[in-house]
């Protein structure tokens, strides 16, 4: 058994996949046992044979392909299944290593057997320190913002551009770099394969607390993350963070609650036209029928897994 697995996916992305597992193999020390599992998310052939040809040759690197088009919890625990370690950390292919953060995290959660996920800061493109967790999105950060909250109950919710020197406990972690004890992980039920795309790590940070486990960032642990560049923007992404954002209030809060935050997008989004294009999500309440996993083919191009 391996101290850590690293799963990471691809989906068209082959550059950024096969540099993220460059900064992995780099940078983390050889006393700690790792396995990389790369998950190919039935990506163009071209992508995949690029892949294929460019990701390092090394025995602790894996690659398997899905015949179809997971998205983020489904491609993540397709990868998991290869998995044998005690730990398992979901690492974004955008998604480059500063420093030895897996050595840092290992050791990290075998002292805090408390915690169950932990993450690593957040550093852009260009370097510049960005927020690695944020508050669950509720009806008071919706009403009040994330400001007023961080300023009137800090406890509570902690400054999230704040430059911190100690871990801190957080209402969710970034999905980019999510660092699990494989046992918790498996107590809590893995990701929601029902999630296409966002909100996975808002829903499993609240499943980890609801059975007492805690969602910390480590500071000391450092990441590049190129915000956007495995997923892209437009429309259609965010119509799909709607959805999904509306089944994750659903599944964890009150009938009452969901209604409420319904009712606040519904109003807010009358006054802006740019937003008109999501009302019929919001209407609807993130209608799953409607979620980018429904028109995701299969594709038997390749064989199944190499």
């Amino acid at each position: 058994m391996k101290d850590v697995s690293i799963i990471i996916i691809n989906y068209n992305t082959s550059e950024y996949t096969t540099k993220c597992v460059s900064s992995v193999l780099e940078l983390t020390s050889p006393s700690i046992s790792i396995e990389i599992i790369v998950i190919d998310n039935n990506s163009e052939l071209e992508d995949y044979n690029t892949l294929k040809k460019e990701l390092p040759k090394s025995k602790k690197v894996s690659l398997h392909r899905s015949v179809i088009n997971l998205g983020f919890g489904g491609g993540n625990m397709f990868g998991a299944q290869y998995a044998n370690s005690n730990y398992l950390l979901f690492l974004n292919n955008d998604a480059f290593l500063k420093n030895d953060c897996i050595s840092i995290l290992f050791d990290y959660m075998n002292a805090h057997p408390e915690v169950g996920v932990s993450t690593a800061q957040n550093y852009d493109s260009a370097n510049n320190h960005v927020s690695s967790f944020d508050h669950n999105k509720g009806l008071r950060k919706l009403i009040l913002g994330r400001g007023f909250l961080e300023k009137f109950s800090s406890d509570q919710y902690p400054k999230r551009h704040k430059k911190y020197s100690n871990p801190i406990h957080v209402n969710f972690v970034n999905g980019a770099f999510m660092f699990f004890r494989t046992d918790v992980f498996s107590e809590v039920g893995g990701f929601d394969t029902t999630i296409f795309l966002y909100f996975e790590e808002m829903d499993i940070c609240h499943r980890l607390s609801k059975l007492n486990y805690k969602s910390v960032l480590v500071p000391e642990a450092k990441i590049n993350h190129y915000q956007g560049a495995s997923t892209g923007t437009s429309k259609t992404i965010s119509r799909e963070a709607f959805i999904s954002y509306f089944y994750v209030i659903k599944k964890n809060y009150s009938f009452v609650k969901y209604k409420c935050i319904q009712f606040y997008f519904t109003l807010t989004f009358i006054l802006k036209p740019k937003k008109w294009y999501l009302m019929p999500i919001v209407l609807k309440g993130g209608d799953l029928g409607a979620s980018m996993k429904q028109k995701q083919l299969l594709k038997f191009d390749v064989p199944f897994h190499d």
